[in-house]
């Protein structure tokens, strides 16, 4: 029997794709986006690695921009964790700094003297060079801010807690240091295991916000 995680898979992979470059005019204002990743399967479709929001109405695309264009992993921690296991699967002792928020204007000068703002510039490059070329998504529209959060952690619990979405092999989050993206198998450390979809929630959600849009 087809269970939430599963349905959920099937419908995802069958709504319009996105890829990078990002056409501003074409993403929705507001929703949920869901990632997929080159390689990963699951349920016989693409394996969903990620889902996420914003909080700011109407900044959907931005948010999305901080993940696939704009070169600061401390914008994004999508970006962050993809750096992460990039240095770690290189054995790369940089990961080190990489794990410092730059932005913070004491970090700025207490670490100083790690920064090498050579080699953080190439690794943002190697950064956006695998997202851009590797991952895909699809956006559910969810104009409120509270609704939208509230679905995104119920998409993110349907899936981390389906032990049918195991990473590939070859996946690079195999790689991170963070336990809960290699044990996940998802880009993620938050909303992780809680309250999953049963299936009549799920069919009421995707009635709701997807179908109406197809």
């Amino acid at each position: 029997m087809i269970n939430a995680c599963e349905k959920l898979h099937l419908i995802a992979n069958e709504m319009p794709r996105y890829y990078f470059p990002i056409e501003k005019d074409k993403i929705y204002k507001n929703g949920v986006y869901i990632l997929f990743e080159k390689g990963e399967k699951a349920h016989g479709v693409d394996r969903i690695v990620r889902i996420g929001t914003h909080r700011g109405d109407n900044n959907l695309y931005n948010r999305l921009k901080e993940h696939f264009i704009n070169e600061n992993k401390d914008r994004s921690i999508f970006r962050k964790n993809i750096g992460r296991a990039l240095l770690s699967k290189n054995n790369d002792d940089y990961l080190d700094v990489w794990e410092i928020d730059f932005q913070e204007r004491k970090n700025k000068e207490q670490f100083k003297d790690k920064l090498d703002v050579e080699k953080q510039k190439e690794l943002e490059k190697q950064v956006s060079k695998y997202i851009q070329e590797n991952l895909s998504f699809v956006i559910i529209e969810i104009p409120d801010k509270e609704s939208r959060l509230f679905y995104e952690s119920k998409l993110i619990s349907t899936v981390s807690l389906c032990k049918d979405c195991s990473a590939s092999n070859d996946w690079l989050g195999k790689h991170s240091p963070k336990d809960k993206i290699v044990e996940s198998s998802l880009w993620l450390v938050n909303e992780l295991y809680k309250e999953s979809f049963t299936m009549d929630e799920l069919n009421k959600f995707i009635d709701e916000y997807i179908m109406v849009r197809q």
